[in-house]
């Protein structure tokens, strides 16, 4: 490996180090609790250090919320890889994505904090998420579409209906104002829901 190489690995190692001891303080104090200096010091360096990397705590968060998009995303891409049915991955991915909010965007009042921060100040990051979101679910329901599973229509607009129909299961703040409420469609009943939609 040649030096720059070894340099260029080296610093994305320190970046990532600094982006999980920054959701580790986000986490535990929250958001708007935490300092940069609190960063550092876990790391056992001075703020300056952070700064070489990261120009503000905004975009410390905006990393925190990259690496929480990224899991998000390869969750996509697993479910859509699978040798099952369109439908079935429609299913497992709005269950499997739901199950990954609750786990790592609602387990404490300080990540949903958290979270809302990101929605707030994030949303060049969030929107990309979206479209590839978007991208993943229009190639199974195109798929769908020419094994006769969906009615034929536009792939793309169905996708963006899919999506719409089952943000309440997958937007950090929706997901925490309905979950446990009984006058609520249940994440099971809803997804079933919106890919009967796209049978019709």
């Amino acid at each position: 490996m040649t030096p720059s190489a070894v340099q260029a690995t080296e610093t994305a190692d320190m970046a990532t180090r600094i982006l999980e001891a920054a959701e580790r303080q986000f986490r535990h104090y929250g958001y708007s609790k935490t300092t940069v200096a609190d960063v550092a010091k876990e790391l056992g360096m001075s703020p300056a250090n952070i700064y070489r990397f990261f120009g503000s705590k905004s975009e410390l968060l905006e990393g925190v919320c990259a690496r929480l998009l990224h899991q998000s995303l390869s969750i996509a891409q697993s479910v859509a890889a699978l040798p099952v049915s369109a439908e079935e991955r429609l299913r497992r991915y709005s269950m499997t994505h739901f199950e990954f909010t609750v786990a790592t965007m609602l387990d404490e009042r300080k990540v949903h904090d958290m979270v809302v921060a990101a929605i707030e100040q994030s949303w060049g990051v969030i929107d990309q998420h979206i479209d590839e979101i978007q991208a993943i679910l229009t190639d199974i329901i195109a798929e769908g579409m020419e094994k006769g599973e969906f009615a034929k229509g536009d792939p793309a607009h169905a996708a963006r209906c899919f999506g719409a129909a089952t943000s309440p299961l997958h937007h950090p703040q929706m997901v925490a104002q309905c979950i446990g409420k009984t006058n609520r469609a249940s994440p099971e009943d809803l997804t079933e829901f919106a890919i009967r939609a796209l049978k019709v």
